[in-house]
């Protein structure tokens, strides 16, 4: 698309009861998109199936937020533990939707949370229901900047996407926020780790194994921390200028391996 033209990216409402939380929590993931250069385009989770893929098919990328729910056992295969949240059923029919036409089409993909569990367990993957909160409290929740570090594998997308002069000196060593009890279990097929937590080895984010296709999990929220962390300016910043190159690929080309 033309480089004067802001991609739109599809962003769902996180939850279809907890209208409050959605009040606080939508507003922050547009406003990261519009700093980054993109037009954020809500998604009611009232909508019917044809209408989501009516606003998907004029996007050019995806985001899958946050969310109070937890993604329902089933869908992996395990029963619900006590701690489990109840699922959303209308956010997860909304996200398979999404990642459904975000794969077949190679549309750049953001998952935050919530949203990073929704894209392993869709992928075939499994997830552990809750985490002890020692040696890390990962449900630290958004008053504290700082929960953990995450460790960055060097060879994965997400070091080259912080290989920027804006970050501080060590970007395999980033320090983030944290607000999630649930986390990566067995990874989803096409799925790789991108990083984990070093104090207890929790998967801290996930990324598609396709170079040609921009797929990103964070389990942190770096929508929170736009402010004051230059490393969620550029990751958003990034996934805004892959989507604003996003084109509708020929039947026949052929994907780069």
């Amino acid at each position: 698309m033309s480089p004067d033209v802001r991609p739109r990216i599809a962003i769902p409402v996180p939850t279809l009861a907890q209208v409050d939380y959605n009040s606080r929590a939508w507003p922050q993931y547009a406003l990261a998109v519009e700093q980054a250069g993109g037009t954020p385009v809500q998604l009611s989770l009232s909508l019917k199936p044809a209408d989501i893929m009516k606003l998907a098919n004029s996007c050019q990328g995806t985001l899958l937020p946050g969310s109070p729910a937890d993604v329902n056992p089933a869908k992996y295969g395990r029963s619900p533990e006590s701690e489990t949240a109840p699922p959303d059923d209308a956010r997860e029919n909304m996200d398979e939707l999404l990642l459904q036409d975000a794969y077949n089409l190679h549309k750049p993909l953001l998952t935050i949370c919530y949203g990073t569990q929704s894209l392993n367990t869709w992928r075939t993957g499994t997830l552990v229901q809750h985490l002890l909160p020692v040696p890390v409290n990962h449900r630290a929740g958004k008053s504290v900047a700082v929960a953990h570090s995450v460790l960055i594998d060097p060879a994965s997308r997400l070091a080259r996407l912080l290989a920027d002069p804006a970050v501080p000196a060590q970007p395999l060593h980033l320090d983030v926020n944290s607000s999630h009890h649930q986390a990566v279990d067995t990874l989803g097929d096409g799925l790789r780790i991108a990083a984990a937590c070093p104090q207890d080895g929790v998967v801290e984010a996930v990324e598609g194994d396709l170079p040609s296709h921009f797929v990103l999990g964070l389990q942190w929220h770096p929508e929170r921390s736009i402010e004051v962390s230059a490393a969620s300016r550029i990751l958003f910043r990034k996934f805004v200028e892959a989507c604003s190159h996003w084109h509708v690929r020929p039947a026949l080309e052929p994907l780069s391996l």
